[in-house]
């Protein structure tokens, strides 16, 4: 599929009545979460102006209600509703019992769990039947599940048979985005954030607006962000919208990737991956900041310092690896410290964050002490950059013109704690919190009480995310207003 064609993006519906359906090409009517009575189907047709896939799916197969075999025969044999608009997704089991309009038919197999060691047996059964459109969606457990996926999209489209294929699950979310410029027959979108009918599934306003999905082919640079989790980021807002402001033909993903080697070796490296992409460039974090050295073969020497790398640039066939988190971290404090000589820091951590904040405070003469809830922990990263290591518990930071919050306490299952008090703040200049999600933190309240000045994770998010930008395309990125405000916009 070229740029200049449209993907088809279906959203799936429980309620067939809901008009707010501008980025549908066609619905999913999920009949077996439809809770009236399934009488005279037809009548609730009379307002969708799209085509219409009618389901009717049993528990076992990711449906709404317990089926028996006899009442979805029933169902597909006597009431469900036809018509050159509606299409049927119809179950493998049931294939060959039924009758349907086959140019219209979509027959499918799910796996809520995993992706199944035969799966290339059950895509063989599926494209025995005569219905025009094999579905198979399985649950990916880690990003290197969509390789199978997107070789039987490969498939389909060499021997001319029309194919969906979906992950599903956050770490499948590459298949729904890229599936169509790949052959996949259509992908999924949700309505809105609470509307999903499977595990994973991006909204379909986000796919057009955010992924710009009608614009992805084969040609399309891909980069994107490598941890565990990454649904919750923003990145794919900031790195999107500059590239979209920038006419750049690239898009930028959210890999969730847990076992890091096999995503380097089969999905990034060039001389070892099994997808052919135009994959540029990946950011890393957590918990990959450190454990990506292993699988890089250049380190630029500035990440060597600080120990920890979290961008990747693919270039030829080699990956090369840099830190634009200690650029991006120095960049919202420039409007608020004019010297760091001697300048007193207290940094709160002793992760990834942590390493890019002492050496970007070390580089420009600072003197950073660290505080860790456990100084033991925390003590090979005091020793690395030869700092001093307090306990956090009975600190006092009074005497600090800068505190910073290099912990994820403030966001996540963490979002109600902070890593200091307004009473443990009061006296520094000014607090820094290096989490961006949410814009405003516990952390960011106690230190404006504490009369603080304050600067927020997300001025770090979009320094470092410029650095990146450049990294990848090679040119200039004046215009950081343009992320900021896409970022914030997905944050609000």
């Amino acid at each position: 599929m070229s740029a200049n064609n449209t993907a088809r993006v279906c959203i799936p519906l429980c309620d067939p009545t809901l008009t707010a359906l501008q980025s549908a090409d066609l619905i999913e009517w999920r009949i077996d979460c439809f809770n009236r009575e399934l009488t005279d189907l037809s009548t609730f047709l009379k307002n969708i102006s799209v085509p219409v896939i009618v389901t009717f799916r049993p528990a076992e197969q990711g449906g709404y209600r317990k089926l028996t075999r006899e009442e979805r025969e029933t169902f597909w044999k006597t009431q469900a509703p036809r018509g050159e608009a509606v299409w049927w997704d119809i179950e493998a089991d049931l294939a060959g019992n039924l009758t349907p309009d086959w140019s219209r038919t979509i027959v499918s197999h799910h796996d809520f769990d995993r992706v199944p060691a035969d799966l290339e047996r059950i895509y063989n059964q599926l494209a025995q039947t005569p219905a025009r459109v094999v579905k198979i969606a399985v649950q990916a457990n880690d990003v290197v599940d969509c390789i199978p996926l997107f070789q039987l999209i490969e498939r389909g489209r060499r021997e001319g048979r029309e194919i969906i294929a979906i992950g599903m699950g956050n770490a499948g979310i590459a298949t729904r985005i890229l599936g169509p410029s790949r052959g996949s027959f259509l992908t999924y979108g949700a309505l809105d954030e609470e509307s999903a009918t499977a595990p994973g599934q991006v909204n379909a306003r986000s796919l057009r607006s955010v992924y710009h999905i009608d614009r992805i082919d084969n040609e399309t640079m891909i980069c994107g962000l490598v941890g565990l989790p990454v649904a919750h980021s923003v990145s794919p807002h900031m790195h999107n919208a500059a590239f979209a402001s920038e006419g750049i033909n690239g898009v930028y993903l959210p890999f969730e990737v847990q076992n890091l080697e096999a995503f380097f070796k089969r999905m990034v490296h060039p001389s070892t991956r099994e997808l052919d992409w135009n994959l540029r460039g990946l950011s890393i974090t957590a918990p990959h900041k450190q454990a990506v050295i292993n699988f890089i073969d250049w380190i630029d020497p500035e990440a060597q310092k600080i120990g920890a790398v979290n961008t990747i640039v693919v270039e030829n066939d080699h990956l090369r690896g840099y830190n634009t988190d200690a650029e991006g971290f120095i960049h919202p404090l420039r409007r608020i410290i004019k010297s760091y000589a001697n300048l007193e820091v207290a940094v709160i951590g002793a992760g990834g964050a942590a390493r890019a904040a002492i050496w970007s405070l070390q580089r420009w003469g600072a003197k950073v002490t660290l505080f860790a809830r456990d100084p033991a922990k925390a003590q090979p990263l005091a020793e690395f950059f030869s700092v001093e290591c307090k306990p956090l518990a009975s600190a006092s930071f009074s005497t600090y013109e800068l505190v910073v919050n290099a912990t994820p306490l403030g966001s996540g299952a963490y979002v109600d704690q902070t890593p200091a008090t307004r009473g443990q703040l009061k006296g520094a200049r000014c607090a820094f919190d290096m989490v961006y999600n949410p814009m405003e933190t516990r952390f960011l309240q106690e230190a404006r009480i504490a009369g603080c000045e304050t600067i927020l994770g997300l001025e770090m998010l979009v320094g470092q995310a410029r650095v990146q930008f450049e990294l990848w395309t090679e040119r200039k990125f004046p215009n950081t207003s343009i992320m900021y405000e896409a970022a914030a916009a997905a944050l609000e």
